[in-house]
């Protein structure tokens, strides 16, 4: 009997308005708020409040044997709270079924595991506690940014506490090797890896 595991990635960035050289020493705010406003309510009309009102309908039609994780950034939460707060209702709806995972990731999807130990640590602290804020769980799983993974990488999360870790399943990193198998990082044995069948996500997307 095989197990699929359907995690979703939720990220918006915050988009920045134009900036000429004569508002430098003048205007401080850089971010076009008037555009991040509208493409939240947009995507939230048309996508997370839909989408998760499916998974909830599923969630409840299959009593407990359907469940998925979500990796939602931190800054996502922040325009979920600042433009569209029905969103962060729908994922705590979701969180109160028991049948949903929240993963833990950095802060702002940012590339911090390649650049400074502290950074990235302090990163995924800081999500962690947004997370456990608005969901009231607290994660056990990682899932890096885009995916990156190294050995290195794995030995920083399982220093962490953390004993999962959603990695890329790419062919060019396997080889002959199967994505659909539980891996191990290979300095550290207990942090297991799962790994994206790159294939299979695309069909679904």
């Amino acid at each position: 009997m095989k197990t699929v595991c359907l995690y979703f990635q939720v990220h918006q960035p915050w988009r920045l308005k134009k900036y000429r050289f004569f508002n430098m020493g003048k205007d401080h705010n850089y971010l076009d708020d008037l555009l991040n406003r509208s493409i939240m309510q947009k995507v939230a009309r048309q996508c997370y409040l839909p989408m998760n009102a499916l998974l909830l309908k599923l969630i409840k039609e299959n009593k407990g044997k359907f469940r998925c994780s979500f990796s939602i950034t931190g800054i996502a939460i922040e325009q979920f709270r600042a433009y569209a707060p029905e969103v962060l209702e729908s994922f705590r709806a979701l969180a109160e079924t028991g049948c949903v995972e929240f993963l833990a990731e950095t802060y702002s999807h940012s590339l911090a595991a390649l650049a400074s130990k502290e950074d990235f640590t302090a990163q995924v602290k800081l999500h962690m506690a947004a997370v456990k804020k608005e969901f009231g769980v607290k994660p056990t799983a990682f899932r890096n940014t885009e995916l990156i993974y190294s050995d290195e990488i794995g030995e920083m999360v399982a220093g962490m506490g953390f004993r999962t870790m959603l990695a890329e399943g790419a062919k060019h990193v396997l080889g002959w090797k199967s994505p659909n198998y539980v891996y191990a990082n290979a300095i550290d044995q207990k942090l297991r890896l799962l790994l994206r069948n790159y294939k299979l996500s695309d069909d679904i997307a």
